[in-house]
């Protein structure tokens, strides 16, 4: 590996260890074997270097359980399937999600870091339509991200920050995918606007 990729693998280290706002240049530069300079020369700053290792670390949580994945593209046991892989992860994925929320909850104190984490969450809405839904990434529309993706993803945000809070009282994939069919079922009367 190069500087640039050695940079990446201590970054993601360090975000898992310490977040966002605890990670300094330095922690970065000891957890890769690298010096300070590099991550000006390969990133530009350190958090443009914590932001794409935070992606670096959502991809790879994704990748973790696409593959096996159960049921059929857009069924409620794939959707299903989704959220049993979502929660077999929340332990070994809590830092991110902890480091997203620091972040957010930071408000102001970190506009270009939010600013560069906003850029990233279509590629990510993006990337639950199709894991839910069995669409390659490249075929979903703008209109299906900023619709299907946003729920998906306020779904995924919603069901971390209950595990973040209370793991024991956190809902399961089964009650999850139970509320949803339940909600579905509820609206399947209502009108669908037009695009």
């Amino acid at each position: 590996m190069g500087h640039r990729e050695d940079l990446l693998e201590g970054a993601k280290k360090c975000l898992a260890e310490k977040g966002f706002v605890r990670t300094t240049a330095r922690d970065i530069v000891s957890a890769s074997g690298t010096n300070l300079a590099s991550i000006g020369y390969h990133y530009g700053s350190k958090d443009a270097l914590l932001t794409q290792a935070f992606i670096a670390l959502m991809e790879e949580w994704g990748d973790g359980f696409q593959a096996g994945l159960a049921g059929e593209p857009g069924t409620l046991e794939r959707f299903r399937s989704v959220w049993e892989g979502v929660l077999a992860r929340h332990e070994a994925s809590s830092p991110v999600w902890s480091a997203s929320l620091e972040v957010a909850l930071g408000r102001d104190t970190r506009p270009e870091l939010r600013a560069m984490l906003a850029a990233s969450q279509s590629e990510g809405r993006r990337g639950l339509v199709s894991m839910v839904t069995g669409t390659p990434e490249e075929q979903i529309t703008e209109r299906e991200e900023r619709t299907v993706g946003a729920v998906y993803q306020a779904l995924l945000n919603g069901l971390m920050i209950q595990w973040l809070f209370d793991p024991e009282s956190a809902a399961t994939a089964e009650e999850f995918t139970e509320g949803m069919r339940r909600i579905a079922g509820e609206l399947g009367g209502a009108p669908t606007p037009e695009a």
